[in-house]
């Protein structure tokens, strides 16, 4: 999910990564509420905490080392990325892959919820250490820049996946829909506060007269399927991973449909204030390290997400 500057290309940046149709197992309850989920140690010396809590703990701050816990900001409600399951768990690729770095930390990654939109504010207010939630790492957030204007310092990524943005719509009844233009004279449903957003805003600035396109945004992806499924909208969009998740899942898979192919690859990362540069460090340190191990491989395995992996995690790779 991303508010952020779009050039239109079907390389260029996006909550989302070309991830194409996913298919992800499992089912699922999306609710809001937070939740814990485990997670493990940061240690880059040869301290009896090695031993005792994860290879990678030393390299945590000395704050977080204390607590033993990282406090993750996230819309839960956003599947296969992170949502509540039919037992009210917290599950997806983002719990999954926090509970691998958890086991190179040496501490809980303890997840709350939060409407996407807030996330960076919230950061910035230290209620969370990190926002993990489907996030485009792209140049806009690093700078702290919104619809064009500076909101604040900013945030660094530490990136971790790829995904894209993806366009649905009720199945079969796509009325042409297969690229951003053919979405002139319809009405489009978006989570708010996201690079979906943001590409629907501004193709209608490119729209016709005549052919206006109507945008509603509501605050979870969920409401906007909702919307989508109920006859509300023509057309829905959102990070490929989470399109093809709902085309698979909603209705046991006869309520929606892909169309077109996506656009805007680019990567998620983990959020982090700028003022906790060893945080940054020791999740990246953490993250390489469980994409060597093939932690990381296996976590994406489980949700069909193989397509969105990345082989380094960089910071701000972004643009």
């Amino acid at each position: 999910m991303t508010a952020s500057t779009i050039c239109r290309t079907t390389t260029a940046k996006s909550r989302m990564a070309a991830v194409g149709a996913i298919a992800v197992a499992g089912t699922l309850l999306l609710t809001a509420c937070g939740d814990q989920t485990k997670s493990g140690s940061d240690t880059g010396g040869s301290s009896s905490s090695a031993a005792t809590k994860g290879p990678l703990f030393d390299k945590l701050p000395k704050e977080i080392q204390s607590k033993g816990v990282v406090k993750v900001g996230s819309d839960i409600a956003y599947a296969p990325v992170e949502f509540k399951d039919t037992n009210g768990a917290i599950a997806g690729i983002d719990p999954d892959i926090a509970a691998a770095l958890g086991k190179q930390l040496g501490v809980k990654f303890e997840f709350e919820n939060a409407t996407f939109d807030t996330l960076v504010t919230g950061l910035r207010a230290k209620r969370y250490d990190i926002a993990m939630s489907a996030m485009t790492d792209t140049k806009d957030r690093q700078d702290g820049v919104e619809d064009g204007k500076k909101v604040g310092e900013g945030v660094d990524f530490v990136d971790y996946f790829t995904a894209g943005v993806s366009i649905y719509t009720p199945k079969g009844k796509d009325q042409g829909i297969k690229t951003w233009d053919d979405l002139c004279g319809k009405k489009v449903v978006v989570q708010r506060g996201t690079v979906s957003e943001d590409l629907a805003k501004q193709q209608a600035g490119n729209c016709p007269a005549g052919k206006k396109l109507t945008l509603e945004a509501f605050d979870n992806d969920q409401q906007a399927q909702t919307r989508l499924r109920g006859g509300g909208a023509d057309a829905g969009s959102s990070d490929s991973p989470i399109a093809a998740y709902a085309v698979k899942t909603s209705g046991g898979g006869n309520d929606f449909q892909l169309v077109g192919e996506p656009v805007e690859a680019a990567p998620y990362g983990i959020a982090v204030s700028k003022d906790n540069k060893q945080l940054s460090s020791a999740l990246q340190a953490a993250m390489n390290a469980i994409i060597k191990n093939g932690d990381y491989a296996k976590a994406l395995s489980k949700w069909g997400a193989e397509s969105g992996a990345v082989t380094e995690a960089k910071l701000n790779g972004g643009s």
